[in-house]
């Protein structure tokens, strides 16, 4: 019996906790949806109070007419600076500063719109002419202020949108010469063969020249080596064959020759 009651008390836990998770789960989803609503909701009368607007700049002439506008024209540069700010930030991060601070102009931004609304109703026109510049110039310093961070970040993205797509290209240009790769190996053999044959052709050049150089070394020394020193040829003359050259030889020999006398007569 003690276990059949453990079991049923953890039984009842089980589903009290099981319970207890669905009633937090719808209650979340009901309270995500009631917020969704509400949010369509508001964009829904913004959107038919801005056409309102739009209608009365239009058609009302006098100072409602420019109530409207200057209510128009806060209206829409809020709302442009939100959307670039809401589309931007799941790029960068440091735009969450940007919307900080357009919530604090939203929030100077509805106090003037209702100081328009008011002034809208009034019926003396006195009153809404003295006060009418005042809440224009307001305006338009909130105005000025949203329109500066909507610049300032559409120039960023630009800014970032360029740099992303010069390092893109830079990218694409190295996997295409990586692709090309026969390319550059072609070129450097070609460059190679005709380095080559540069080298062959001025090697053969200068071989050329120096068997030339050494064969005019080698007939100019020949020609010293054959040349006297008194300028004449080095070829043995007749004399020196005969060995007439000697003086005791040329006495000998002409002692020997018969000389001419009285007898030969």
């Amino acid at each position: 019996m003690d276990v059949l009651g453990v079991m049923v008390g953890l039984a009842l836990l089980f589903g009290l906790v099981v319970a207890a998770l669905v009633v937090v789960g719808v209650v979340k989803a009901a309270r995500a949806v009631g917020e969704k609503m509400e949010r369509q909701e508001a964009k829904a009368r913004r959107a038919v109070e801005n056409v309102t607007l739009k209608a009365k700049t239009y058609t009302q002439t006098g100072p409602q007419g420019q109530i409207s506008a200057v209510r128009l024209g806060l209206r829409t540069s809020l709302s442009g600076t939100r959307q670039v700010l809401e589309g931007g930030l799941t790029q960068d991060g440091q735009l969450t500063e940007s919307l900080a601070l357009l919530a604090r102009l939203d929030t100077h931004a509805a106090e003037l719109d209702g100081e328009l609304r008011t002034l809208e109703r009034e019926p003396d026109v006195g009153r809404i002419a003295a006060k009418l510049p005042e809440l224009r110039e307001r305006a338009e310093r909130i105005t000025h202020s949203a329109e500066t961070m909507r610049w300032a970040a559409q120039d960023r993205m630009h800014r970032f949108a360029d740099d992303e797509l010069g390092r893109l290209s830079q990218e694409c240009e190295n996997e295409a010469g990586a692709l090309r790769h026969w390319d550059a190996a072609a070129g450097a053999a070609g460059a190679g063969a005709a380095g080559a044959a540069s080298g062959a052709r001025s090697g053969a050049a200068s071989g050329g020249a120096a068997g030339a150089g050494a064969a005019r070394e080698a007939a100019r020394d020949g020609a010293a080596r054959n040349a006297l020193p008194d300028g004449t040829s080095g070829r043995p003359s007749a004399e020196e064959l005969l060995g007439l050259s000697d003086p005791l030889a040329k006495l000998a020999h002409r002692l020997r020759k018969p000389t001419a006398g009285p007898s030969a007569s």
